[in-house]
C-alpha cells in the first residue's frame, strides 16, 4: 500500500501545473494534500476510483486539506474538537481497519515569530490529539510540520537559527512529539541522508540549486514501524514549492 503527501500551495495552481498527471504517475492508494488554499467545487479534481475528503479554511483561498482514496475508510473527521484551532482547515483523520491517518497542515510561525504563540499552543493540542487517537490504533501522520528537526533538514541551519520553521521552539516541539511515541520515518530509513529536502524558496534560484528545507513527513506510531516497508522524496516533482513524500506499508496483520 503506497501513501503519498503533498503541499501544493494552491490546488488550482497546480493541477494547471501537471498535479493530475503527476499524483497519477505515483499510483497511490491514499493522496494527503495540504494547503489546498480552496473549497470543494471551486475545481475539479478527476481521480478515478477516489473517495474525496475536504476540509477547507473557513477563510476563502487558505490553507485546507484534502485526502483522496481508494480505500473507503471506517470513518472520517476534520479538525482536532478545538474550534479555535479548526477554522483553517489543518487536519483530516481517516480511520481504517489497521491504522489511523492524520493529514495535517502545521500552523507556519511567520516571520518575526509572530504567531509563534499560537503555534506552541497548536503543537500541544495537536500532540494531545494524536496521543488520542494512538489508545486506539496505531497512527501516521502526514503533512507539512512547518519544521525542520535537526541540521541535516536543511542546507543553511547556521543562518537560519531561529527564523520560523528552524526556532529552538519549534523543534522542540517535534522532539516532544516523537519521545510521546511517533517515530520520523524517513529518519528510521535514512539516519544519515543530507541533502533530500522537501520545499524550496522561490526566489535565488533555490530548487535547482537544491537548497531546501526538509519540513514533509510521515510519522508513525513506533508500534506500527514493522509495517512501514520505505519512505520516499519525490523532488523531480514539480507543480508547487513543495515535493511529495511518500511511505510503501507492507500488507500483513499489524498489532492494533
Amino acid at each position: 500500500m503506497k501513501l503519498i503527501s503533498w503541499n501544493v500551495n494552491g490546488l488550482r495552481a497546480c493541477l494547471k501545473k501537471g498535479f493530475l498527471e503527476s499524483v497519477n504517475g505515483l499510483d497511490a492508494d491514499i493522496i494527503c494534500l495540504q494547503e489546498t488554499k480552496m473549497q470543494r467545487g471551486q475545481a475539479e479534481v478527476e481521480l478515478v476510483g477516489y473517495s474525496q475528503y475536504w476540509n477547507s479554511a473557513t477563510k476563502k483561498g487558505y490553507s485546507g486539506t484534502a485526502i483522496f482514496s481508494r480505500i473507503v475508510p471506517l470513518s472520517a473527521s476534520y479538525g482536532i474538537g478545538i474550534e479555535k484551532h479548526d477554522q483553517e482547515g489543518r487536519v483530516i483523520t481517516l480511520e481504517f481497519d489497521q491504522f489511523i491517518l492524520v493529514d495535517v497542515y502545521t500552523p507556519n510561525a511567520r516571520e518575526g515569530l509572530v504567531r509563534l504563540d499560537y503555534r506552541m499552543e497548536w503543537e500541544d493540542d495537536f500532540r494531545n490529539y494524536l496521543l488520542k487517537q494512538n489508545q486506539n490504533k496505531p497512527v501516521i501522520i502526514c503533512g507539512d510540520l512547518n519544521v525542520a528537526h535537526k541540521e541535516i533538514d536543511l542546507y543553511h541551519p547556521e543562518s537560519n537559527r531561529g527564523a520560523p520553521g528552524f526556532s529552538d521552539e519549534e523543534r522542540e516541539k517535534i522532539s516532544e512529539l516523537l519521545d510521546a511515541g511517533f517515530t520520523d520515518t524517513f529518519r528510521y530509513f535514512y539516519p544519515d541522508a543530507s541533502n533530500k529536502y522537501t520545499w524550496w524558496s522561490f526566489r535565488s534560484n533555490a530548487r535547482n540549486n537544491n537548497v531546501g528545507w526538509r519540513i514533509d513527513y510521515f510519522l508513525v506510531s513506533k508500534r506500527f514501524l514493522p509495517q512501514v516497508a520505505d519512505v520516499f522524496i519525490y523532488p523531480e516533482i514539480y507543480g508547487s514549492d513543495h515535493c511529495p513524500v511518500g511511505i510503501e506499508l507492507l500488507q500483513n496483520e499489524i498489532e492494533k
